[in-house]
């Protein structure tokens, strides 16, 4: 059995100065003409004071909201939902901390199938989120391994990376087990009553023993993703239990 551990302008008010000359009377002859009077030019009015010209809004955060990695290394299944004899591999347990990362696309002409026998197998699809946190346990004398992650995307990027991982059994039947130069078999069905929408992919090989579940849910904005694998059953069960109980305890959060 094989394991692989792996974004005012301004108002003048202009006045025009209005001159009233007042007219002039005409006296009786017998006295002084009265002298002509001109009215007082009106008060000058004071231009307006120009507003203040207002900030521009700040840009909206695309993170806001989104998990980071290090509240989703709180949200992935403690050792004590694994069996007893499974121990966490250090190797394989990584997250992105309290910062984010710049999400990224890389056009993915053919997937390299040989990734689904690796614990970050999302990264098939060419995309890569925001923030993660993942894990792996391992049952070295049962030649077992069961690996948890999850990722957090931007937008609507988790439904576009979930609907390809529903698809890789079309773009991957098969594949060769680069360990063992075994074919794999790729096998792929929906998986209800898991998250927002769910997959369940199961790997087989005449060379194994035993087999490989992946299981990939979405939760709003963030991705499950989970390899249970095991020398004596094909990890069916363990895998839908996983991701189950993370799917779980994503609701709401996500």
């Amino acid at each position: 059995m094989r394991l692989i551990t792996p974004a005012a302008g301004l108002l003048a008010v202009a006045v025009l100065p209005l001159a009233l000359t007042a007219c002039s009377s005409a006296a009786p002859q017998a006295a002084a003409p009265a002298p002509a009077t001109t009215a007082a030019a009106p008060a000058a009015v004071p231009a307006a004071t120009p507003s203040a010209t207002p900030a521009a809004p700040a840009a909206a955060d695309p993170n806001a909201g989104l998990l980071t990695g290090t509240q989703l290394k709180a949200l992935l299944a403690p050792a004590t939902a694994f069996a007893t004899g499974f121990a966490i591999d250090a190797a394989s347990t990584r997250d992105t901390g309290d910062t984010y990362q710049l999400p990224a696309v890389t056009e993915v002409p053919a997937p390299d199938c040989t990734r689904l026998g690796a614990t970050s197998w999302t990264e098939i699809t060419g995309i890569s989120g925001v923030s993660f946190a993942e894990n792996a346990y391992i049952d070295k004398n049962a030649s077992a391994e069961s690996a948890q992650e999850i990722d957090v995307y931007r937008d609507k990027t988790a439904q576009t990376v979930v609907g390809a991982l529903g698809k890789l059994s079309l773009a991957c039947p098969s594949y060769t087990d680069p360990q063992t130069n075994g074919k794999v078999t790729v096998a792929e069905k929906a998986l209800p009553a898991v998250g927002d929408e769910a997959y369940v992919i199961t790997l087989t090989s005449p060379e194994w023993k035993g087999g490989t579940t992946l299981v990939a849910a979405r939760v709003g904005t963030a991705v499950v993703t989970v390899l249970v694998s095991s020398g004596t059953d094909k990890g069916t069960a363990g895998a839908t239990k996983l991701a189950g109980q993370l799917a779980a305890g994503l609701k709401g959060k996500a």
